[in-house]
């Protein structure tokens, strides 16, 4: 047990250690040292010792071999959540989103529009029945409003719908003569 202490606490100043540690062959004396095999110096990357064993990203575990016994640190680095893959969910749950919302608005934008192509096409069609397409106008209006706020729609883009939706009921009017245009703001626009 008391060697495993000490075991454990030589491994935790291996950060002070690692830059300086050499392994050198037994060396007698001057003479027998020209002789003996040395060994290069370990070099360890300032990176490497830094970041993994002053965290204490290192794990010990002894290993008995038949004829000695040494202790094992090995680097287990803690896996982190892939921020690549959380963004690529976070994109394709708004991709869903706004897809949702861009469909709602083409089918209410393409419910308005047929409703006024069928009223133009209409002979005896009346002012009143302009009542009921405005209303799906104001619900079209209110589904743009909404997804501009939220980040579907650049607000030039709901703008632009809107003023499409409103172009088109005018000229029904100006067809059927419900409207007649005010020839100052013609000669304006």
């Amino acid at each position: 047990m008391a060697a495993a202490v000490h075991c454990l606490s030589s491994c935790l100043a291996l950060p002070s250690k690692l830059s300086n540690l050499s392994l050198n062959g037994p060396s007698t004396s001057s003479a027998t040292h020209s002789t003996s095999t040395h060994f290069t110096s370990l070099s360890f990357s300032a990176s490497l010792s830094h970041n993994f064993f002053s965290r204490g990203y290192f794990s010990l575990s002894p290993v008995q071999r038949p004829t000695r016994r040494s202790v094992v640190c090995e680097v287990a680095t803690t896996k982190k959540p892939d921020s690549a893959e959380k963004r690529a969910r976070q994109a394709e749950k708004r991709r869903i989103y706004h897809k949702s919302r861009k469909s709602e608005i083409k089918t209410r934008m393409k419910k308005v529009l047929e409703a006024l192509d069928v009223l133009k096409k209409k002979p005896d069609a009346t002012p009143e029945e302009v009542l009921s397409i405005e209303k799906l106008i104001g619900e079209a209006y209110s589904i743009i409003d909404k997804a501009v706020k939220v980040g579907t729609l650049h607000r030039n883009t709901g703008a632009r719908r809107k003023s499409r939706l409103a172009r088109r009921k005018k000229a029904v009017e100006i067809h059927h003569g419900w409207y007649t245009p005010n020839p100052e703001s013609v000669d304006s626009e």
